[in-house]
């Protein structure tokens, strides 16, 4: 397949300030052209938010968001990056199905990177093709958006591409796409990780330089400012995780390549939300010894942070005992907010704002009982939310989630009490249904809009569950069923990276 030379008429209004550093930093790298493609969702209020002008029926559009002609203003490049990949390191990954065509300034003064992905070999691809079946493209899509309306720091998904192309993978062929992602910066700890592997400090002083300026611009003058850029990543990545546990998301695969520097959820394969709760779930099809389980979530970014630590190690001190104590603080610091986050993140679910030490316990009996009786993780906490009063029955939809509801009632009554001497139950019931969703992006929803794309290129799945999931909070009694858990003949244990 030949690589895209040709340059459209189209100007995005994009700008390459990552292109502008030194070329160890990236590859010039063209998308690959393809026969016939279509495009199949493009997130037209994303597309307006960013300041493009362009419509699904612009002219040429489809081909720019194919790889089959370059936006006039693109300088397409593919970055460079190492990683520990499941712990173990590799010392040159990159976007090896990606092409970063540029940065856009939107009317309010951010500027976002715009990625193509799934677009062809790059210098990075390491003997792959580059390609993404279409699968892993609506996943991605749909479960970004989704997070992004739960109010979780994301990337974001602006446009669906088919392209008529047969992609071979282990579990056969599949038809392809490419996806049109946006970021707040693709800049990764394995970016750093790449030039500590080289012992290029000079590399790793200048993407600090770059990430602080672009990221973090706040510390820009301060003197210790690679101290607080790291201890600046940590804490918005301990925030980021607390929040994935909130919501009962499971990532999949956090690897360090897969660790956004930005502080946004990145890389959405195997991802999954639980269904019934279980601390030790896991979905990833790769995952075979549940190193990234829901549980371990928080355990593992810290492990990561250790991991981009070590890379700014000669920023960070004048000896490497200076430099190991400021580490250490971070890491212990990351532990501390992330465990804040978390638990006040929890018991806003059931709540309590300001909590007790006694409050603590009352959230683990709830999540031992929904854990021992296998209950929905995101239903149980909206049910719950009908029974502020103390005067209130137990709904029958919250019974049913359990198999022994006697045992949550005595709960629910303790639980109750201790509501009474927060606020009004109306006034809590509203608070909690502005943090408890009722719809999340269930696995078998996602499984069945893609057989259905797949096999007959119907994609009005997709194009309902993208809808739905922009009111994730909101009542919406035409789709009552989409907000229940599936069956256990629905169930979708398995989920799979599409590389």
């Amino acid at each position: 397949m030949k690589k895209t030379t040709a340059v459209s008429t189209l100007k995005a209004g994009f700008e390459n300030s990552f292109a502008a550093l030194s070329n160890n930093f990236y590859e010039p790298s063209m998308p690959q052209a393809v026969h016939d493609p279509v495009l199949q969702k493009y997130n037209l209020k994303l597309g307006r938010e960013m300041g493009f002008t362009f419509t699904e029926e612009t002219p040429e559009l489809a081909d720019c968001l194919a790889g089959n002609l370059v936006f006039a203003d693109s300088t397409p490049i593919a970055m460079a990056y190492a990683g520990h990949q499941f712990g173990s390191f590799v010392p040159q990954l990159g976007d090896g199905r990606a092409i970063l065509l540029g940065e856009k300034i939107t009317p309010d003064g951010r500027r976002l990177d715009v990625q193509l992905k799934g677009s062809g070999r790059t210098r990075f691809s390491r003997g792959g093709d580059g390609k993404s079946p279409l699968g892993p493209v609506i996943r991605e899509y749909i479960v970004s958006e989704a997070m992004h309306a739960l109010g979780v720091p994301t990337t974001r998904a602006l446009a669906i591409v088919t392209t008529q192309e047969q992609i071979l993978r282990e579990d056969g062929i599949h038809p392809g796409g490419v996806m049109t992602r946006v970021a707040s910066g693709f800049v990764r700890v394995g970016s750093f990780e790449y030039f500590a592997a080289r012992g290029d400090d000079a590399a790793i002083r200048k993407l600090a330089d770059y990430v602080i300026a672009r990221h973090y611009p706040e510390i820009l003058e301060e003197k210790d400012r690679y101290r607080q850029f790291f201890s600046s990543v940590a804490a918005r990545q301990a925030r980021l995780v607390a929040k994935w546990m909130q919501l009962g998301f499971i990532h999949g695969v956090m690897n360090t390549d897969n660790t956004s520097i930005s502080g946004e959820t990145i890389d959405y394969g195997p991802c999954a939300f639980m269904d019934y709760y279980d601390p030790n779930m896991v979905f990833s099809s790769i995952d075979t010894m549940g190193r990234y389980r829901y549980a371990n979530q928080g355990t593992v970014m810290k492990w990561n942070l250790h991991c981009l630590g070590i890379c700014l190690h000669a920023l960070l001190g004048k000896t490497d005992e200076e430099a190991a104590e400021v580490i250490d603080a971070a890491l212990a610091a990351f532990e501390q907010e992330f465990l804040y986050a978390r638990k006040a993140g929890m018991l806003k679910k059931i709540g309590i704002e300001n909590p007790g030490n006694q409050d603590y316990s009352l959230l683990g009996e709830l999540l031992a009982l929904m854990e021992d009786q296998k209950v929905d993780f995101t239903l149980t906490f909206r049910y719950l939310a009908d029974h502020t009063r103390q005067d209130s029955n137990m709904t029958p939809q919250f019974r049913k989630l359990f198999k022994a509801p006697d045992a949550v009632a005595a709960w629910l009554k303790i639980w109750q009490q201790r509501l009474a001497t927060v606020n009004r139950p109306e006034i809590i019931q509203a608070e909690m249904n502005r943090v408890n969703p009722l719809f999340i992006p269930r696995n078998h929803r996602i499984h069945k809009a893609i057989e259905e794309a797949e096999a007959r290129d119907d994609f009005s799945q997709v194009h309902l569950l993208a809808m739905l999931y922009e009111n994730p909070f909101t009542e919406q009694p035409e789709f009552t069923d989409y907000a229940q858990a599936p069956a256990s003949e629905e169930r979708v244990t398995r989920t799979f990276c599409g590389t």
